[in-house]
């Protein structure tokens, strides 16, 4: 019986829906009131009124990768031309010295995290060039959290020890699924002795917390596959597991065309892989620290669940609450806690704006008192699965509207609300998107009739 309440539910709930890594998400930002100026402002103004001991949190995006790996969503360039490396190394510094130049004091550096497309497609040596030329005109805080997204065919020994001396702790490696079927299908092949090996440097090496990136409801992918995928990223035990759904946007992400719906698993097969991951990574010692997030009992990010200091921002998940974000690089996305700006997505756009001495920003967005409020409760639920507010807040009629939905949510069973406050339950879990999306009133009044994000489940 449970079983098929469960399958009723997806079925009504399996909707297009954000991820939100931001409110309001990127697709509903209002461009017309933004301009570099107005985010200089901010910038500025942001950083005056922090805390004087209060750090900042940098993302720097390197988009270069070698081959296409087709279930990606990220901003890539293809390209074996590692030429590209020192050009674009000099236009990050270029445009940390602009961003320098907007704060009135030498900035406290938190949290600092290389993503892309592929960090270790850099040298090692270049790596340093970079991170040293960061911090040449920063300090660094005592229990500040340098992160970076390694490939296992590419990330060497050299480049895990350069970037432990230069004080990273934490590394993410994307695995996705081992089996050899899926891997060929999504053009992302590695081994698991690759990875295996790239885990083990890690750890002889000091590195704190190890990370693994798997996908479920990818092309071609079966029960079997997970399971077998499991089994193995059991003997190596990473620190943290990011489980989460296949995001399916052709129209978007041409890659992967290669493909078709046809090709992925049905709904209730879908269902089935997450249940059996979800129970395999609790039956190994996993917690769920948050939407598709799980961590051994000792690693720091679970041990900001259970403190309710738990964050996330456009890196992720993190323990870090700094209030403003720097992202350096082409389509990195800034955030002051009142505006956020993103930078121009190609490198060419990219590489001449920052050129011509100039914030390389094209997109952003302000927020207004109500959009302080509605980023607070999606950000409590995707955190902490839980939210509360105050009677003074039902000033805002997008509150009385997500109200009224969360309360058929919770004759669903998903949400349990009492006395102004919002628990999730544990049948709701896998619905948080959905629950987000009760709160969000761009999505409420903007009915777009071209999908623009993935299914939810």
């Amino acid at each position: 019986m449970r079983r098929k309440q469960e399958l009723s539910l997806i079925e009504k709930y399996n909707v297009a829906g954000p991820r939100y890594t931001s409110y309001p998400t990127v697709p509903h930002w209002n461009k017309t009131e933004f301009s570099a100026d107005v985010w200089m402002r901010s910038v500025r103004e942001a950083f005056r009124a922090k805390k004087s001991d209060e750090g900042i949190s940098i993302y720097i995006h390197l988009p270069f990768c070698e081959s296409l790996c087709t279930y990606c969503g990220c901003n890539t360039r293809i390209t074996v031309n590692h030429a590209v490396e020192e050009i674009y190394i000099s236009a990050l510094l270029r445009e940390w010295d602009l961003y320098l130049s907007l704060f009135d004091s030498k900035p406290i550096v938190s949290e600092l995290h290389l993503g892309g497309g592929t960090p270790t497609f850099f040298s090692p040596v270049n790596l340093a060039t970079l991170i040293n030329g960061i911090m040449a005109k920063a300090t660094k805080a005592n229990d500040a959290g340098f992160s970076f997204e390694g490939h296992p065919n590419n990330t060497t020994e050299e480049h895990l020890r350069t970037l432990f001396e230069l004080g990273f702790r934490r590394v993410s490696f994307g695995i996705q699924d081992f089996d050899p079927v899926v891997q060929d299908v999504i053009n992302r092949k590695q081994t698991y002795e690759q990875v295996e090996n790239v885990t083990h440097w890690a750890r002889n090496i000091g590195y704190t917390s190890v990370n693994f990136d798997l996908i479920y409801g990818l092309p071609l992918q079966t029960l079997a596959s997970v399971v077998d995928t499991i089994e193995k990223v059991k003997l190596l035990r990473p620190d943290r597991i990011a489980f989460y759904s296949y995001a399916h946007v052709p129209w978007i992400k041409k890659g992967q065309r290669r493909f078709t719906e046809l090709d992925l698993p049905d709904n209730d097969t879908k269902r089935n892989l997450y249940e059996t991951g979800f129970e395999m990574l609790q039956g190994i010692g996993y917690v769920e620290v948050g939407m598709d997030h799980f961590s051994l009992p000792t690693d720091e990010l679970y041990l900001a669940k259970q403190n309710k200091t738990l964050h996330r921002n456009f890196m992720g998940y993190t323990t870090s609450e700094a209030t403003m974000l720097v992202g350096l690089g082409c389509s990195s996305i800034s955030d002051t806690g009142t505006a956020f700006a993103q930078n121009e997505k190609t490198v060419e756009n990219y590489l001449e704006a920052v050129n011509g001495s100039k914030l390389p920003v094209f997109n952003g967005h302000l927020l207004n008192q109500e959009d302080l409020v509605i980023r607070r409760h999606i950000k409590n639920v995707i955190c902490t699965f839980e939210t509360s507010w105050q009677e003074a807040e039902k000033q805002f009629e997008s509150l009385c509207n997500t109200i009224e939905e969360l309360r058929e949510m919770e004759q669903d069973g998903l949400v349990e609300i009492k006395d102004q406050r919002l628990e999730v339950t544990a049948i709701g879990r896998p619905f948080v998107r959905n629950i987000c999306m009760a709160f969000d009133e761009y999505l409420r009044k903007n009915k777009s009739e071209t999908q623009l994000f993935s299914k939810v489940i």
